[in-house]
């Protein structure tokens, strides 16, 4: 075990304050523009892209952590979309600004999963990702860190082939092509970008493939072996990212096929494997949570469609999480902090805004962190 030892984290809110003030051929060129983005593929940008505003305001943030991570989530908009919400181009917009040591996306980051779109436009959509959203950021020096979510790589299956086999190729071929710049340090690579592990600071990151209700037994047993291995154990703080969660936190999403089948098997894997955190998307609702000793730390959307919470009534908001982690200091214990933002108003959003627990109709009650 590594020596971040485990308190109940507190959700740290603070005020806001306000200041005044690929490669594509000719003939995929030529398709895109049947497909009204052939502007797109030329400059980059979405049409209103390089002359949307600057916020003009800026976060305090909450008391830096030894280590200090951004966590977004569900940044895509209608199927086959190129083109990125105003809230997602001002968190790329931010983030720089608060120089976090790595930089984690729980997946969503482009609109496929639709029978019928091309490898162009597959392609064309990865493209966008990059210059809009990874490419700033990594001109920014930031390490980043994804994982595939639904739409982006899909592992559904039937009759034992990957139903979005094109969808899959698209994103490993694109994502092979970045692997060597994003900043991280690799433990395993080998089943990149589906699953890996890197080891970042004092920090283990495991990923795995999430994007269907389904983590493959091989893939399971990987994760314990990698979470035993002595980068893992001998790290301050081990993380493992996927796209589903464990358990139901969005309204509309309570049900077989929106959260990981064996759910209580694999959070028992990562309590005794000493996984201080699950970070999970898909649901569009943020909800720190924990069962156990594991925190499920659930991103909300910061792209189209946020989702309300179960048994919560208030109006969903797209949303952008810090986490930051503080070390243990002589006999005291280490802790966490999860703070999120409405990235319409840039208001924190405090713990008393949240349900103080979350039943979903499977498995147990998530307890509010804070």
């Amino acid at each position: 075990m590594g020596m971040f030892q485990r308190s109940t984290p507190k959700m740290v809110t603070w005020p806001m304050v306000t200041w005044p003030g690929g490669c594509l051929s000719r003939r995929g060129f030529l398709s895109l523009a049947g497909l009204g983005v052939a502007a797109l593929a030329a400059s980059g940008l979405r049409p209103d892209a390089a002359s949307a505003p600057r916020s003009g305001r800026e976060l305090l943030l909450p008391p830096r952590g030894d280590l200090r991570l951004v966590a977004i989530s569900d940044l895509n908009s209608s199927y086959g979309s190129t083109s990125y919400l105003p809230e997602v181009l001002r968190a790329v917009e931010l983030i720089p600004s608060w120089k976090p040591d790595l930089v984690l996306c729980g997946g969503d980051m482009v609109a496929g999963q639709k029978q019928g779109l091309s490898r162009v436009h597959l392609s064309a959509m990865w493209a966008s990702f990059h210059r809009q959203l990874l490419a700033p950021l990594r001109r920014a020096g930031l390490p980043v860190a994804i994982t595939m979510g639904n739409h982006d790589a899909s592992s559904a299956r039937s009759a034992g082939q990957y139903i979005f086999e094109l969808d899959r190729q698209e994103a490993e071929r694109y994502w092979r092509g970045q692997q060597n710049a994003l900043g991280l340090k690799f433990v395993d690579a080998s089943p990149f970008p589906f699953a890996y592990s890197v080891r970042q600071h004092d920090l283990f990151l495991l990923v795995w493939d999430a994007s269907s209700a389904s983590v493959p037994a091989e893939q399971v047993a990987w994760a314990e072996r990698q979470l035993r291995s002595p980068e893992a154990q001998s790290a301050r703080l081990r993380l493992v990212l996927g796209h589903l969660p464990l358990l139901a936190v969005g309204q509309g999403r309570d049900r077989p096929g929106e959260v990981l089948q064996q759910s209580e098997a694999l959070r028992q894997l990562l309590e005794r494997t000493g996984a201080h955190a699950y970070i999970s998307g898909h649901h569009h609702a943020f909800f720190p949570g924990r069962v156990g000793q594991l925190d499920l730390l659930n991103l909300g959307a910061l792209g189209s469609g946020p989702r309300r919470r179960l048994q919560d009534s208030t109006a969903p908001v797209q949303t952008l999480t810090v986490i930051d982690a503080f070390w243990p200091q002589g006999e005291g214990a280490g802790r966490t902090t999860y703070t999120s933002y409405n990235m319409t108003t840039l208001e924190s959003i405090s713990s008393q805004q949240l349900p103080a627990q979350i039943q979903p109709s499977q498995g147990p009650s998530l307890r509010r962190i804070g």
